[in-house]
């Protein structure tokens, strides 16, 4: 039996890493990244004429934490929107079989109840400092719904909640919470400090998911037939800021103090998503419990630092 091929993009970044180990169980994975310039509608349809491939996962962004988000709300958006449309209108004109779209929990309305429903997704503007990215996802979600429509396109929208695990970005200015957190407790541990602070109150509240559980979700999507509506993957629980700074502290044996600065946003409030809809179209359920996933994340970071 022939196996499906597979394009990957982002495959060099942290979800991407994660990702290429688990598809090439059951695919043959073509993984590309910033070799090719998405944003390029020429060079996305050479990538086109040089590989011949039945699925694509576009697992690419241009993303950041916080203060990343801050800093370039124009180029996430326009590069997220400009790269997501080229290669949709590419795997429309050149028959591609399927295409996954990894979107993000940025594009809910920032006052989401909780636990988020698909169907919330479009009834509210999403949190400030994510609101370029989130819309930008949001969009190309949107773009693959009308594809469907009109053309009859095979597609899968997935909506991730926030990652982590081994090979992420671990920097102060552009890494999402948990790296940045491990970064920031390395850091003083190393310099001999006693005290590290926090941005935000530490009251708001997020839900993770190990990478490597989220590379099942898509191997997944690749396999079922479902429907263009967008699919929460996640765990379906939420830790407070606050807790997750002390799991990490204790973690990494840090005994000094926390300090919070409630001067700095805290982001969305609480972010944690109804996950039925994964189960049920997917058959797909988070592994990783978060204590052993952390485990794993800070002896990967620890063990790059040697």
């Amino acid at each position: 039996m022939n196996r499906k091929k597979v394009l990957l993009t982002g495959a060099t970044g942290f979800l991407g890493k994660n990702v290429v180990p688990v598809l090439s169980e059951e695919y043959d994975v073509i993984g590309i990244g910033s070799e090719w310039d998405l944003r390029d509608q020429q060079a996305v349809d050479n990538l086109f004429f040089e590989f011949d491939f039945d699925v694509i996962v576009h697992a690419a962004g241009s993303v950041g934490g916080i203060l990343a988000n801050r800093e370039n709300p124009g180029k996430f958006m326009y590069e997220n929107l400009i790269m997501g449309a080229n290669l949709i209108e590419a795997a429309r004109q050149f028959g591609v079989d399927k295409f996954v779209l990894l979107g993000t929990v940025c594009a809910y309305p920032k006052f989401t109840p909780v636990p988020f429903e698909e169907k919330q997704i479009w009834n509210g503007y999403p949190e400030e400092t994510n609101a370029p990215y989130g819309i930008a996802k949001k969009a190309l979600m949107k773009l693959l719904e009308t594809y469907n429509e009109q053309y009859e396109m095979n597609c899968v929208n997935l909506i991730p909640v926030n990652m982590y695990g081994p090979h992420d970005h671990f920097n102060l200015t552009s890494s999402h919470v948990i790296p940045a957190l491990i970064l920031k407790f390395y850091n003083a541990m190393k310099a001999g400090e006693r005290q590290v602070t926090i941005w935000g109150t530490g009251e708001a509240s997020r839900e993770f998911l190990y990478a490597e559980d989220c590379a099942e979700a898509i191997s997944l999507a690749i396999e079922k037939d479902v429907e263009p509506e967008p699919i929460n993957v996640g765990t379906g629980t939420e830790i407070k800021i606050k807790d997750l700074v002390v799991e990490i502290a204790q973690q990494m044996g840090f005994e000094g103090d926390i300090f919070y600065d409630s001067s700095k946003p805290d982001g969305q409030p609480r972010r944690c998503l109804d996950v039925e809809r994964a189960k049920a179209r997917l058959g797909f359920e988070a592994k990783t419990d978060f204590q052993t996933g952390l485990k794993n994340t800070i002896e990967w970071f620890l063990g790059e630092q040697k």
